[in-house]
């Protein structure tokens, strides 16, 4: 009867996989490598979800593939005899000599590339595994070449392959560790103090005194390093990359939510960005991050911090390949098949091309400036070949990416935004999520039932009611502005908590007039707050949409509005981690609870008013389509009376906002209506951008440290732009304000 049953798979095709399967999989995975190491880079620039997913599936394709290829190496070590052919078809090669040249490849792909070591702060936590991985290996490679000798002739360019591979994968391997969150600490705490003032007073005391002299020792107040020291006027590129490394050195702690900085310091941070423009400040910040980037996820951080051993490893990495290219080329070929010599040359020239990729966009980076030029205080000469070749290079590669114009449609034409996702610091673009449109374009109930089943929600949500809007010069402009002011408020400690604890409370007790909105921010809790401004916004709106006149089209405190209500929500629903922790969960039942609320509501009475209107021509307005069927659903909320809310079915359980976020519009255009000078969208505006900065305030550090490595979020720069500003819970240690100063002489 066994013998009956036919085999599902052609002996045919079995031959065929077992004759290329090391093959097509060692070819691969140098195809992995490369794309990475030219495409990885583009983790820190797009949020787009098909190339983040992209990367992240070859990033974990990468490692698979190349421990596959080695398990096939050495179990293609077995006894021959074993196979019931007589022969074992995976070694085609004479004599598996270049079987065991192409292991130590395979350890060269296992370190990857310089641009990505780890996908998310989480990766670096897993540098044991890679520790075990990398002797595993070892052994493996070892084992093959081993079980080659004595007959091997190519046993001189696979032992400096194998050096090369052990040099790339320690490179990772050290990466991670390095990166970790303990070791990163470990690292700070180390950090010894920049200029040990003390210890070299009392150095020159304990000399002074064998030699004699009448020497004392005072203590005087502390000079001033505040704003008589800032920079004035505009940055460099150069400048901006200087200055960034700067403050890196001294926030780094920030991104493993620990930060060790003195009062000084603190202060020539607030004062320096007090002296910038929202262009440069947002520049700094950006390249502050990219810095931050660079230690946590890419090899950068290691190759200049160990600058001295990791360029004789790297010399010598690629003096093997050239080295190992050279021996092949001048070895006697005929008794290897033409596809395995193809195959071999293009494992050596790809390492060679690897090696010099990564050596140019090393050359080019951040890291190389600022061993160049590290201190912005020294006295350059800008006329310099070195200083004008390096200003030009940055101008190149990050000036005007950002528009210059509100929010509209984003352009068709590839080309332009191609170049700019490749010059931009970040994606400079934000994601958006309404509730309203959210309600009005629900799925079906068993689409949404297979989906949870399947736990796709948040994904399919993800990519049918997220949208993203770009980030402008507007936006950019009064989010510093705001940030400014209050940094110029919070002279002192408790002005700074004060004003960093704020959730929308400080501007409406500032702007006389508006107090009636404050039982909407102080008596609610944050994510409450949250749900109740974005529907009163999103009312405030919609009404003002269907009324709109000419002279108001340019109001940019109403875009500014609606677009950080939106990206507030959607930071709330599509990435809570990124909230405080203790909104999370019950933020997203209250908007859930309103949710169904508004869902009935809408389908109560759906058919005439909506019927109407969809029938009127779309018209344009301030570049962005009317939506009529929204505006009509946020005309049915404002007309329902808070006290008698037609909806059946509530429940005492229901945590719905819908009715109280509709007596909160109200109450915002009564306001307006009996003061016209006062404008709601001003208030609202500044409202969001300060819940924008509660919310950066008391947010996982470590989480928002992460987002470098998707593209980037707002909220990630407002949190350290705050740190910056002194208006960050990080407050400074607290020192003396007297130092100590040496006196030879009576």
């Amino acid at each position: 009867m066994r013998r009956m049953m036919l085999d599902p798979i052609p002996q045919k095709w079995k031959q065929l996989y077992h004759a290329w399967d090391i093959r097509v999989f060692i070819v691969l995975s140098l195809s992995l490598q490369m794309f990475l190491i030219l495409a990885a880079p583009l983790r820190k620039r797009t949020k787009n979800n098909m190339i983040i997913t992209l990367l992240w599936s070859s990033y974990l394709l990468a490692d698979c593939v190349a421990n596959f290829a080695a398990g096939l190496i050495l179990s293609s070590q077995g006894n021959p005899n074993d196979n019931p052919t007589g022969k074992d078809d995976r070694v085609a090669v004479q004599n598996q000599d270049l079987l065991a040249f192409w292991a130590p490849f395979l350890l060269v792909h296992l370190g990857g590339p310089d641009t990505i070591t780890a996908f998310a702060m989480e990766d670096n936590e897993l540098w044991p595994r890679h520790l075990l991985g990398l002797v595993f290996q070892c052994v493996a490679v070892v084992y093959v070449f081993l079980q080659s000798l004595p007959q091997n002739r190519l046993w001189i360019p696979t032992m400096l392959m194998f050096f090369t591979g052990v040099i790339k994968y320690a490179e990772r391997t050290r990466s991670l560790y390095l990166a970790s969150s303990k070791i990163f600490k470990e690292y700070i705490y180390k950090c010894p103090d920049p200029e040990p003032a003390d210890a070299k007073i009392i150095e020159a005391y304990i000399s002074m005194k064998k030699a004699k002299l009448p020497t004392r020792i005072v203590m005087v107040p502390k000079p001033d390093y505040g704003a008589a020291r800032t920079k004035r006027g505009n940055l460099s590129e150069m400048e901006v990359v200087q200055y960034a490394y700067q403050l890196f050195e001294t926030f780094k702690g920030l991104a493993v939510d620990m930060i060790l900085i003195t009062q000084i310091q603190q202060n020539q941070s607030r004062n320096f960005f007090l002296y910038r423009t929202a262009k440069d400040a947002f520049k700094v910040v950006e390249t502050e991050l990219n810095f931050i980037y660079d230690v946590l996820f890419t090899k950068n951080w290691l190759l200049f911090s160990s600058a001295g051993v990791v360029a004789i490893g790297r010399f010598l990495s690629f003096a093997t390949i050239c080295s190992a290219i050279l021996l092949f080329i001048f070895e006697n070929k005929t008794n290897f098949r033409s596809s395995d010599v193809t195959i071999t040359y293009t494992l050596l020239f790809g390492a060679l091309v690897l090696d010099m990729i990564a050596l140019l966009m090393l050359l080019f980076s951040n890291w190389t400036i600022i061993s160049l030029r590290k201190s912005p205080n020294a006295l350059l000469d800008n006329k310099s070949l070195k200083t004008r070749i390096i200003s030009s290079f940055l101008r190149f590669t990050t000036e005007g990416t950002l528009q210059d114009t509100t929010y509209h449609a984003q352009s068709k034409t590839s080309a332009p935004q191609t170049c700019k996702c490749i010059r931009r610091r970040w994606s400079e673009s934000i994601s958006t999520y309404n509730l309203i449109d959210y309600c009005l374009h629900r799925r079906p109930a068993l689409v949404n039932l297979c989906l949870d089943q399947l736990g796709l929600i948040g994904f399919m949500d993800g990519f049918q009611y997220v949208k993203s809007q770009k980030f402008t010069n507007k936006l950019r402009d009064f989010i510093f502005m705001e940030l400014k002011a209050k940094s110029e408020l919070a002279d002192d400690l408790e002005t700074a908590k004060g004003i960093s604890s704020a959730r929308g409370d400080w501007v409406i007790r500032v702007e006389e007039g508006w107090g009636a909105l404050l039982r909407y921010v102080i008596d609610v809790d944050y994510d409450q707050s949250l749900i109740l401004w974005h529907i009163a916004t999103e009312l405030c709106y919609n009404k003002e949409l269907k009324t709109v006149t000419a002279d108001a089209k340019n109001d940019n405190h109403r875009h500014i509005a609606k677009v950080l209500s939106d990206y507030m929500l959607y930071l709330l629903i599509m990435q809570p981690s990124l909230m405080p922790v203790a909104v999370v969960g019950i933020g997203k039942m209250r908007f859930r609870d309103t949710c169904v609320e508004a869902m009935m509501l809408f389908d109560s009475g759906k058919g005439r008013e909506v019927k109407q209107e969809q029938n009127q021509t779309q018209r344009y307005w301030n570049m962005d389509v009317v939506d009529w069927e929204q505006i009509n659903a946020c005309m049915k909320i404002l007309e329902v009376s808070p006290e008698m809310p037609p909806v059946i079915g509530r429940g005492d359980q229901s945590k719905s906002l819908l009715f109280d976020a509709s007596s909160l519009a109200k109450t915002i255009m009564e306001i307006e209506e009996k003061d016209l000078r006062m404008s709601k969208w001003f208030i609202i505006s500044k409202v969001w951008v300060e819940m924008l900065c509660y919310g950066a305030n008391h947010s996982p550090a470590n989480t928002l440290a992460d987002q470098v490595s998707k593209g980037g979020e707002l909220i990630t720069i407002v949190w350290l732009l705050m740190a910056h500003f002194r208006l960050s819970d990080q407050f400074p240690i607290t020192e003396g304000q007297e130092i100590a100063k040496l006196i030879i002489g009576k």
